[in-house]
């Protein structure tokens, strides 16, 4: 199976209230139609614990809607990537959930659950790629979590042998951490990374991140002048809340970050994965809502052109609605234009 260009449905089954109402109601097959008419092949489905799982770890009938995006996605002759986008004791925006990286017991739990998974839906593995864990957050995760993708990758194993296995590195998703994976010899495995570089034209005005001013905006392409006035002035808290003093963000100079941002970043991953021959995916890339649409029009090119250059598959975020959504009426004027270079 070959996953190329692909979009996510995130708040369906994902970051939503857990409601019946919400899940009958916000995705239709129709969307999924719209998705392979606005020239798909893929849809990244990000799914929460709590849609099959009680707080007690019992099993519901929330699998039923697996169930229905992966017959709708058939239906529409799209392949599927299942993300599990979070897991019971660890939430990948909430820092008080982090008990899967100290307690073997709650990652016992999160193995029965890909073991479930994997007797549910490794019969579709021609149309059908687990994803085994969204964006772990902590450096200082890395050395836990590799262990647990280690044994999640041979528990799925064991039920079935080649149905393909998607993860990803600390920081999440990070680009300079996806190079700290572990090398599994197994050929259906595939590296994951998200971009939304340069974090302060992706998450301009973002109420979610730190510090920054809803009101802050910046054009695309990036200018110098404007990242240090930027930075020394209205996001100078998020600079060093995410930058540091190890640059901008992933070290990248101030002359980088504003002309040749996705070849620097995408450099270190790419040679990783040559030198061990691994297939990599960008799960999440995408531009906020409240960025001007002929600049977000501009960053999807920019960000386009490498992804194909390198042949790396991708989902862009998001569908509908979650601040990114490409079909709000926002981006209804340049709608054709994202679509076709995602």
């Amino acid at each position: 199976m070959e996953l190329k260009k692909g979009i996510n449905i995130g708040g369906w089954l994902s970051q939503c209230e857990p409601e019946i109402e919400h899940y009958e109601t916000f995705i239709s097959e129709a969307d999924f139609k719209r998705i392979k008419d606005l020239g798909f092949d893929h849809v990244r489905i990000p799914v929460d614990y709590n849609l099959v799982e009680e707080e007690d770890g019992t099993y519901t009938d929330g699998f039923k809607y697996i169930d229905r995006a992966i017959k709708w996605a058939k239906n529409n002759n799209l392949n599927m990537v299942l993300d599990l986008h979070e897991t019971y004791g660890f939430v990948f925006d909430d820092e008080s959930k982090v008990q899967f990286f100290s307690d073997r017991a709650v990652r016992e739990r999160f193995f029965k659950l890909w073991e479930e998974f994997a007797h549910r839906y490794s019969k579709y593995k021609d149309m059908l790629v687990f994803e085994l864990l969204n964006e772990v957050t902590k450096e200082e995760f890395g050395p836990i979590w590799n262990e647990t993708i280690i044994e999640a990758v041979d528990r799925i194993r064991k039920i079935d042998k080649d149905v393909l296995i998607i993860f990803g590195g600390t920081r999440n998703n990070s680009l300079s951490d996806l190079v700290k994976l572990p090398i599994i010899n197994d050929k259906n495995l595939i590296y994951t990374f998200h971009c939304y570089e340069p974090l302060i034209f992706t998450h301009q005005g973002a109420y979610w991140i730190k510090d920054m001013p809803l009101d802050f905006r910046i054009n695309f392409p990036l200018n110098k002048e404007d990242v240090v006035k930027a930075k020394n002035g209205p996001l100078k808290k998020v600079y060093e809340n995410w930058g540091g003093e190890k640059g901008l963000y992933f070290g990248l100079s101030e002359d980088d970050y504003v002309n040749n941002v996705f070849n620097k970043l995408f450099d270190g991953a790419i040679a990783f994965a040559k030198k061990h021959n691994l297939r990599l995916y960008c799960g999440e890339y995408g531009v906020i809502n409240l960025a001007d649409i002929n600049a977000k029009v501009r960053w999807y090119e920019a960000i386009h052109k490498v992804l194909e250059k390198h042949g790396i598959a991708r989902a862009l975020w998001s569908y509908k609605e979650m601040d990114y959504g490409i079909i709000d009426e926002v981006n209804k004027p340049v709608l054709k234009k994202i679509a076709d270079n995602a």
